[in-house]
């Protein structure tokens, strides 16, 4: 079982809906609990992140860093490290 810091669960509910037409949690174990559902993960940096949805066979050749960064499922945290939500 993961283990989501309060900095990931707090960011992960203020911009949920970048991923999710509505809200899926309205509390820290809401959302802790939905990560769980989803087994989100958190990764430390961008090249992760694209290795990450290359192990699971998203097509990101020719996507840059920064596009990566922008996808939906790609939560920046304001330690540097990225929450990746399946949804």
């Amino acid at each position: 079982m993961n283990e989501y810091s309060e900095e990931c669960l707090v960011t992960f509910l203020k911009n949920q809906e970048q991923l999710f037409a509505e809200p899926v949690a309205e509390t820290e174990e809401e959302a802790e609990a939905f990560l769980e559902d989803c087994m989100a993960v958190v990764v430390d940096s961008l090249a992760e992140v694209k290795e990450y949805f290359e192990e699971n066979g998203m097509d990101v050749d020719g996507m840059t860093l920064e596009e990566l960064e922008d996808a939906s499922e790609v939560f920046p945290l304001p330690n540097g490290q990225y929450l990746i939500v399946e949804g």
